[in-house]
């Protein structure tokens, strides 16, 4: 017979627990966590590996080029969260510098273009929100249509030219940094909307409603969500963002043109992707968006260093996509057959 050789328990007192595993430790295994890491692996070794990769004037470099990545996975992330998704950013970034480039040629000043560029953004959210809320259509359909559509329109408005005669200080402004860091000024304001978009989604009941709906959208209309009209303003205000995110490129690069940012959509969704958000909503969280921005950026910068062309870039992109796809199904499925038979799935 077999013999319990575990310690008596005291009359009247509970069984002891075992201790529950540190916040960090658990930060750890979640999403942001493996990717926080992983990013900070890559650094290092890029650092060492790379000649040039740790100067403060590359450091620049890649900043600038994650800065309008980062500025759309934000909205972007908030309606991924809820099961959605918007394919046309790229396509709004480059209507939007068309349009900014007409009308400079038109002769309007920047200060009046800007602000009926961000305009013109939300319009274009509107028309995805529209579609997809209030006639029902799937919004990967819906933004696939309206990527072809938008860069369409912005080669009707522009057609092949290049408008490149942009203010000398606002084009300087894009490009400066701070002080001697090599960090660009854009960068503060951008951690401010890092910030307040983290706080939304993570300390208010805006950001528990958006999870909620990615979970399951009947349970979230009976908890009193109004989900159709709370998606129609994150479209919305997905195309406002896309849009400023068109009004920077065109005075980093100097040039507004039709096919300005073409592609950029693979690396938003990549980044969003790599930080944890599940395609499928409901699940992720902005610190990890934020790592997954800085290490595919940090990647193609380092393989530019090292003179790999343009189109193993794009591979790359792609690759880390699938991965970032698969990665978490392969887990689940992992983890399932771990469990002991009959044991609930740990949330």
């Amino acid at each position: 017979m077999a013999v319990d050789t575990a310690p008596a328990t005291p009359a009247g007192q509970a069984p002891a627990r075992r201790p529950a595993p540190s916040s960090r430790l658990r930060l750890l295994g979640t999403g942001d966590g493996v990717i926080t890491l992983v990013l900070v692996a890559f650094l290092l070794v890029a650092s060492f590996a790379v000649e040039g990769f740790a100067s403060s004037r590359n450091t620049g470099f890649l900043l600038l080029d994650v800065v309008v990545i980062v500025l759309i996975a934000l909205p972007l992330t908030l309606v991924i969260v809820t099961g959605e998704i918007d394919l046309s950013v790229a396509s709004t970034v480059g209507l939007t510098s068309a349009v900014m480039g007409q009308l400079w040629y038109a002769g309007l000043a920047l200060e009046l273009i800007i602000p009926l560029c961000l305009v013109l953004g939300a319009v274009l959210g509107a028309v995805n929100g529209f579609l997809v809320t209030r006639l029902g259509l799937p919004s990967l359909a819906v933004t696939i249509g309206t990527l072809a559509l938008y860069r369409g329109l912005a080669f009707v408005v522009l057609g092949d030219r290049a408008v490149a005669d942009f203010p000398r200080a606002w084009t300087t402004w894009a490009l400066s940094s701070i002080g001697g860091t090599g960090i660009p000024v854009v960068v503060v304001p951008l951690l401010v909307l890092v910030v307040v978009t983290g706080v939304v989604l993570h300390a208010t009941p805006i950001g528990r409603s958006l999870y909620a709906m990615g979970n399951s959208e009947d349970a979230a209309r009976f908890s009193g969500i109004d989900v159709g009209r709370t998606k129609f303003w994150l479209f919305v205000v997905t195309g406002v963002v896309a849009a400023l995110g068109g009004v920077y490129w065109t005075l980093r690069y100097g040039s507004a043109r039709a096919d300005n940012a073409q592609g950029l959509e693979l690396q938003v969704i990549a980044a969003i992707l790599l930080g944890g958000v599940s395609i499928f909503g409901g699940s992720g969280g902005l610190v990890g968006v934020i790592a997954g921005a800085l290490l595919l950026g940090s990647v193609r910068n380092a393989l530019q260093l090292v003179n790999v062309p343009a189109d193993v870039l794009n591979i790359v992109t792609g690759v880390l996509l699938i991965v970032a796809v698969v990665t978490p199904q392969v887990a689940a499925r992992v983890r399932a057959r771990r469990r002991p038979r009959g044991r609930p799935a740990l949330p």
